[in-house]
Protein backbone atom coordinates (compact mmCIF):
# COMPACT_ATOMS: atom_id res chain seq x y z
CA UNK A 1 0.00 0.00 0.00
CA UNK A 2 2.66 2.55 0.84
CA UNK A 3 4.65 2.08 -2.34
CA UNK A 4 1.44 2.17 -4.40
CA UNK A 5 1.03 6.19 -2.82
CA UNK A 6 4.81 7.05 -3.41
CA UNK A 7 3.95 5.78 -6.65
CA UNK A 8 1.18 7.68 -7.52
CA UNK A 9 3.11 10.95 -5.84
CA UNK A 10 5.70 10.66 -8.05
CA UNK A 11 3.82 9.82 -11.01
CA UNK A 12 1.35 13.23 -9.97
CA UNK A 13 5.02 15.18 -9.40
CA UNK A 14 6.12 14.56 -12.62
CA UNK A 15 3.09 15.47 -14.20
CA UNK A 16 2.99 18.81 -12.61
CA UNK A 17 6.68 19.41 -13.55
CA UNK A 18 6.23 18.63 -17.14
CA UNK A 19 2.75 20.36 -17.69
CA UNK A 20 4.51 23.38 -15.70
CA UNK A 21 7.62 23.14 -17.61
CA UNK A 22 5.96 22.99 -20.63
CA UNK A 23 3.78 26.25 -20.64
CA UNK A 24 6.35 28.23 -18.74
CA UNK A 25 8.53 27.36 -21.71
CA UNK A 26 6.36 28.11 -24.22
CA UNK A 27 5.71 31.58 -22.14
CA UNK A 28 9.65 32.61 -22.02
CA UNK A 29 9.99 31.55 -25.64
CA UNK A 30 7.38 33.88 -26.76
CA UNK A 31 8.55 36.73 -24.37
CA UNK A 32 12.65 36.26 -24.98
CA UNK A 33 11.84 36.09 -28.82
CA UNK A 34 10.15 39.14 -29.09
CA UNK A 35 12.48 40.99 -26.61
CA UNK A 36 15.22 39.54 -29.23
CA UNK A 37 12.74 40.67 -32.09
CA UNK A 38 12.97 44.06 -31.21
CA UNK A 39 8.85 44.47 -30.90
CA UNK A 40 8.39 47.67 -30.28
CA UNK A 41 6.29 47.05 -27.40
CA UNK A 42 9.25 45.46 -25.55
CA UNK A 43 11.95 48.26 -27.11
CA UNK A 44 9.52 50.77 -25.39
CA UNK A 45 9.08 48.93 -22.29
CA UNK A 46 13.27 49.02 -21.95
CA UNK A 47 13.56 52.75 -23.13
CA UNK A 48 10.87 53.18 -19.65
CA UNK A 49 13.08 50.83 -17.84
CA UNK A 50 16.10 53.33 -18.11
CA UNK A 51 18.77 50.62 -18.39
CA UNK A 52 19.70 50.55 -22.33
CA UNK A 53 17.94 48.16 -25.28
CA UNK A 54 21.28 46.11 -23.88
CA UNK A 55 19.35 44.76 -20.92
CA UNK A 56 16.50 44.01 -23.34
CA UNK A 57 18.99 41.40 -25.32
CA UNK A 58 20.23 40.03 -21.94
CA UNK A 59 17.03 39.30 -20.43
CA UNK A 60 15.67 38.35 -23.91
CA UNK A 61 18.26 35.83 -24.13
CA UNK A 62 18.13 34.76 -20.20
CA UNK A 63 14.38 33.76 -21.11
CA UNK A 64 14.86 32.13 -24.13
CA UNK A 65 17.88 29.65 -22.80
CA UNK A 66 15.76 29.66 -19.80
CA UNK A 67 13.21 28.20 -21.84
CA UNK A 68 15.20 25.66 -23.38
CA UNK A 69 16.95 24.61 -20.15
CA UNK A 70 13.22 24.14 -18.98
CA UNK A 71 12.52 21.25 -20.82
CA UNK A 72 15.82 19.62 -20.27
CA UNK A 73 14.99 17.10 -16.96
CA UNK A 74 18.54 16.91 -15.86
CA UNK A 75 18.86 21.43 -16.44
CA UNK A 76 15.31 22.38 -15.58
CA UNK A 77 16.64 23.43 -11.71
CA UNK A 78 19.41 25.90 -13.34
CA UNK A 79 16.52 27.25 -16.23
CA UNK A 80 13.93 27.74 -13.83
CA UNK A 81 15.85 29.62 -11.31
CA UNK A 82 17.39 31.61 -13.93
CA UNK A 83 14.36 32.64 -14.63
CA UNK A 84 12.62 33.04 -11.07
CA UNK A 85 15.24 35.58 -10.54
CA UNK A 86 14.40 37.61 -13.75
CA UNK A 87 10.62 37.56 -12.44
CA UNK A 88 11.38 38.92 -9.37
CA UNK A 89 13.11 41.32 -11.52
CA UNK A 90 10.11 41.84 -13.14
CA UNK A 91 7.90 42.29 -10.65
CA UNK A 92 10.12 45.06 -8.96
CA UNK A 93 10.02 46.84 -12.41
CA UNK A 94 6.47 46.80 -12.66
CA UNK A 95 5.58 47.62 -9.09
CA UNK A 96 8.10 50.53 -8.88
CA UNK A 97 9.42 51.56 -12.83
CA UNK A 98 7.13 51.10 -15.60
CA UNK A 99 3.44 50.45 -13.69
CA UNK A 100 1.26 47.89 -14.71
CA UNK A 101 -0.29 44.73 -13.33
CA UNK A 102 2.74 42.34 -11.83
CA UNK A 103 -0.03 39.49 -11.51
CA UNK A 104 1.71 37.43 -14.90
CA UNK A 105 5.30 37.62 -13.86
CA UNK A 106 4.30 36.55 -9.87
CA UNK A 107 2.40 33.79 -11.55
CA UNK A 108 5.59 32.96 -13.66
CA UNK A 109 7.45 33.31 -10.52
CA UNK A 110 5.35 30.73 -8.75
CA UNK A 111 5.59 28.45 -11.76
CA UNK A 112 9.55 28.58 -11.82
CA UNK A 113 10.17 28.15 -8.26
CA UNK A 114 7.70 24.59 -8.48
CA UNK A 115 9.96 24.08 -10.93
CA UNK A 116 13.19 24.24 -9.60
CA UNK A 117 11.98 22.45 -6.19
CA UNK A 118 10.56 19.72 -7.96
CA UNK A 119 13.39 19.76 -10.45
CA UNK A 120 16.26 20.38 -7.51
CA UNK A 121 19.48 18.24 -7.65
CA UNK A 122 20.01 15.73 -5.13
CA UNK A 123 22.82 16.43 -2.96
CA UNK A 124 22.80 13.37 -0.57
CA UNK A 125 24.41 11.03 -3.43
CA UNK A 126 27.17 13.13 -3.47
Amino acid sequence: MATTTITRTRGAATAVVWTLSILCAAMFLFAGGSKLAGQAEMVQVYETIGLGQWFRYLTGIIEVTGAALLLVPSLAFYGAAALAVTMVGAIIAHLFVIGGNPLVPIVLLAATSTIAYLRRPDLSNS
